[in-house]
């Protein structure tokens, strides 16, 4: 893989260190010795990732970075902050300043070029596909906040991407408070932030090409910025324009909302073939569903468009299913049990369970989610090639028919 890396430090040895690491995978390496030299080269030679050193003099790396997240040129260039500063407060840091990547310094010269490799990996541009698709747009709701919307999302992105080894689209619609980047631990480099400033008129399949993210899974990533503020011009006039432009090019799209109904959230609900209802076992979440539905019946939204979905989010005392049922008039077409382990984990390392821990039983059941909600024209049919999760999960199908 070719690329130009421009490595700043102002300690001779380090620079060395890095070059006669990186040259050795075939790159063009370019050095800056100080802050100030560097913000000039990277605006003259566009190079495809910065390696960045902290401690240095008259601009520190923090400085530089931001710097260069101010500039078109390099607003979207991959940064790695390569420092002997090693403490969760400076790593915070350098992701506020716009870093992509931390690599504390003794480094390993493997580590070196594995993390350069992902870094060009993520910077390089979407391929999108140009035949015309009718993508399945699915909602994940919840008026209610602690149902787990964010953690279900990005498990049912992940699981349809395995299971028909074609990408899905997670959407971040939680302008205000969105964790899909995290979750998947893509750094928000890009997001809706990067189209707040262009008319809705003028986003076009490039556009949103730009602001896309994939994971190593295949699952893409259109993230909700870190910073409210950066998200305040996203109106649902946007949403609606990019919904349909991720629909002509990608089978399924799954959208992360909001504890709300504010303008965007009602363009993703509107934009939705179907609506995942998340109640957890408790009176107030009842309570909140039973409005959610009150105003999907005013927005004359058709009943089999909402499905209800029951995350047992505590292990005990929690209502009766049947209460739940009567209460709400619906019934529950789907249950996650409680399993309050793999969840945390998957958040805390940027992991979904579906990826993390592929042969739990957790896992097998969002397999097995992800197959319920696909595209009928996907499941009627065995594919040409079937992956491994497809395989499992028409098995664990088979067999309960069976017993059935």
């Amino acid at each position: 893989m070719v690329g130009k890396i421009l490595t700043v430090d102002d300690d001779p040895m380090n620079l060395q260190l890095v070059i006669k690491t990186l040259e050795k995978e075939g790159y063009e390496i370019i050095t800056a010795t100080d802050g100030i030299q560097a913000l000039k080269m990277a605006e003259e030679i566009q190079p495809d990732v910065i390696l960045l050193d902290v401690m240095m003099p008259e601009m520190d790396g923090f400085e530089v970075c931001n710097q260069l997240r101010k500039s078109a040129a390099t607003a979207n260039t991959p940064i790695m902050m390569l420092t002997a500063l090693n403490s969760v407060e400076e790593k915070i840091k350098g992701f506020e300043a716009g870093a992509d990547d931390y690599l504390p310094k003794p480094f390993s010269p493997g580590e070196l070029q594995a993390r350069v490799k992902v870094l060009l990996r993520r910077a390089a541009p979407l391929q999108m596909d140009k035949e015309i698709k009718e993508g399945k747009i699915i909602a994940v709701f919840s008026l209610r906040g602690g149902t787990g919307i964010s953690s279900i999302s990005a498990n049912l992105a992940a699981g349809l991407t395995q299971l028909w080894a074609d990408s899905a689209v997670l959407v971040d619609l939680a302008l205000n408070a969105g964790q899909s980047a995290l979750m998947f631990n893509i750094p928000f480099r890009r997001s809706w932030a990067n189209l707040a400033q262009i008319p809705a008129a003028e986003i076009d399949e490039k556009v949103v090409d730009d602001v896309l993210m994939e994971h190593s899974s295949g699952t893409i990533i259109l993230a909700a910025s870190p910073r409210p503020e950066q998200n305040e011009l996203i109106d649902g006039e946007k949403v609606i324009r990019v919904l349909n432009i991720l629909s002509k090019t990608y089978n399924y799209i799954v959208l992360d909302m909001p504890h709300d109904f504010q303008d965007t959230t009602l363009a993703g609900l509107d934009m939705a073939n179907e609506i995942l209802l998340v109640l957890t076992p408790d009176l107030a979440s009842v309570r909140s569903t039973v409005c959610a539905l009150d105003v999907f019946n005013s927005l004359n939204y058709n009943p089999s468009k909402i499905r209800i979905v029951l995350n047992w989010t505590f292990q005990r005392h929690g209502l009766p299913r049947k209460d739940i049922e009567n209460a709400i008039k619906r019934s529950i077409e789907f249950v996650i049990p409680f399993a309050p382990d793999p969840f945390i984990t998957a958040i805390n390392l940027g992991k979904p369970t579906i990826i993390g821990d592929p042969k739990s039983p957790l896992s097998g059941l969002f397999e097995d989610f992800s197959f319920l909600l696909s595209k009928e024209t996907d499941t009627k049919e065995r594919p040409d090639s079937p992956t491994e999760v497809w395989e499992r999960t028409v098995a664990r199908l088979k067999q309960r028919q069976k017993k059935n």
